[in-house]
């Protein structure tokens, strides 16, 4: 599936994010964790990629029927910063 730049940059953004699930992707850009892990693998570095998928692998956060339901958004709420 080819993506806008700025939506593959989005989506690299969003898989490395800690709170945001594979579902959320896969809701806004229609790719599933397969496809984000494949997509992940062509655009890092491998030392890159190793990195995220060793970050990513069993992370509760990443995947909405692991999340505890106290986590009710998609990022920490220190991550943005609003003035």
């Amino acid at each position: 599936m080819q993506q806008h730049p700025d939506e593959h940059s989005r989506i690299i953004e969003m898989a490395w994010e800690d709170r945001t699930p594979f579902e959320a992707i896969k809701l806004q850009f229609g790719l599933s964790e397969p496809e984000v892990i494949s997509m992940m693998r062509s655009s890092l570095k491998p030392s890159s990629f190793r990195l995220w998928r060793s970050r990513v692998n069993g992370r509760k956060t990443k995947h909405l029927q692991l999340r505890s339901p106290e986590v009710k958004r998609g990022y920490c709420s220190r991550q943005y910063k609003h003035r």
